[in-house]
This record gives C-alpha cells, structure tokens and sequence, in this order.
C-alpha cells in the first residue's frame, strides 16, 4: 500500500501546475492548492504580507504534497479510515474538502452503518467506516469510488459550467469521472457507450 506522501505526490502530479478557469470554483490553484487555502494558513511565500497569485506561483511541488499530507489528510483525520478507504477519500478530500466524508457517511449509512453525514470524522464514522470495512472488504472501496462518481455526475447535472470537469470536448469522460474511476475496479467503469447515454442530455 502506498505511503500517505506517495499518494499526495501523485494528487501533485494529477493536478498539475498553474490554473486559473474561471468556471472553476476554487478559482487558481497550483498543483490543486488553491489561493483561498493558501490565504487561509498563511502561507506568504513572497514575504511582503500579502498572500496573492505571486505566492501561489512560488508553491512548489514538495511544499504542495506537505499541505496536502498536513490539512488535508491528518487534520480532518484520514488517517482513522481503513487502509482501502484512505487513498480515495484523501483524494476526493484535496478535490471536494469535507463533501469526501459526507459522501463517505451517506454511503455507511446506506451500507447499514448509520452516522451522520456532518463531513467530519469523528468516533462514531471511523468505527462505523471499520465494521463496514470488516463486513464488505472487498466491496467498500469500490462503492465509495462510485458514490464519488455519482456526486461529480450530479454537479455536473446542476451546474453546466462545470461540465467540462466530467466530459472532455469530444464526448469521452472527463477528468472527474476518470479521476473516480481511478479508484474502483475495472468492471465498475463505465463503458464509453454507458457513460455518452448517461450524459447525453447535457449541452
């Protein structure tokens, strides 16, 4: 199993450098970190008081996998998953901030394992996360990767702007959806015919 900072390398390597879409949300980021996470640790790179795009320019890889591996994995208590859980909901957590537990809670819930989807990991969801663990082992992760995909398709139902995160321009997935996928077995992938049906309705 991959080290959490081999995991937070590849969310690096994903992400990419600089972007700043105007469609997206998080508005710029670097290698997935975004100026609004930056501004709020404090992180000033430059050294003049300000926290702008010139300090998110600075960003450099090793210092983008330890905010991830710091507030984004031990912070919100990753680490209190299971071993199969813990790379997708990192993952998903970099993407969506807390959404990656409240998806992870709705689906311990429907599983059986009630908690509530709070978007926080506390007691209550790490025990109920292991006893689903325990019971489904070769199941939960995978359902986890598509109640992930799910989420992704229902934004992009809602919000057309961001379309272009699940659908690339010629009609095949998208980022999102791949970047799901990436975590599920193969026989949970859609099938390219399966996934233009399921998006065929947007513009």
């Amino acid at each position: 199993m991959p080290t959490v900072e081999e995991i937070a390398a590849e969310i690096v390597a994903r992400e990419g450098g600089y972007v700043d879409d105007p469609d997206d949300p998080g508005g710029a980021t670097k290698y997935g970190v975004t100026l609004e996470t930056m501004t709020r640790l404090g992180i000033d790179l430059t050294g003049d008081g300000r926290i702008d795009t010139s300090d998110l320019d600075r960003l450099t890889k090793a210092q983008a996998i330890d905010i991830f591996v710091r507030h984004y994995f031990r912070e919100p208590g990753l680490d209190g998953l299971p071993g199969m859980l813990q790379p997708s909901v990192f993952d998903m957590y970099v993407n969506a901030g807390a959404n990656a537990v409240r998806i992870l809670q709705r689906l311990l819930t429907e599983m059986g394992f009630a908690c509530d989807d709070d978007g926080v990991i506390g007691p209550r969801t790490r025990a109920q996360a292991r006893a689903a663990a325990a019971a489904a082992p070769g199941h939960v992760a995978d359902a986890y990767a598509i109640a992930r995909r799910n989420y992704y398709f229902r934004l992009a139902d809602a919000r057309p702007a961001s379309r272009k995160y699940a659908r690339a321009r010629d009609g095949s997935k998208g980022g999102w959806i791949l970047r799901a996928e990436s975590f599920m077995a193969p026989r949970y992938r859609l099938s390219e015919t399966a996934f233009r049906e399921r998006t065929a309705g947007w513009a």
